[in-house]
């Protein structure tokens, strides 16, 4: 399995757009997505320059249900 990159809220948030989620919504700093047919809510902090941990990263991904090596491509 591949190590999760280093990445910021805002690169993270493109990659997970690539794999057809939505914007629904954005409070504060945290961008709240969902897929088109209705799937888990997703929530990305996005806080400019600031690196998302990698605890952080691998929940969000959980949460779209994306794997890394998908995550990967998509960046």
């Amino acid at each position: 399995m591949p190590k999760l990159p280093r990445l910021t809220g805002k690169q993270v948030l493109s990659a997970v757009k690539r794999n057809g989620y939505e914007v629904i919504n954005v409070r504060g700093s945290h961008h709240y997505l969902r897929k088109p047919e209705g799937s888990k809510l997703v929530v990305i902090p996005v806080h400019t320059g600031e690196i998302i941990p990698p605890k952080n990263l691998q929940s969000i991904l959980e949460h779209a249900e994306i794997d890394i090596e998908l995550f990967l491509e998509l960046l």
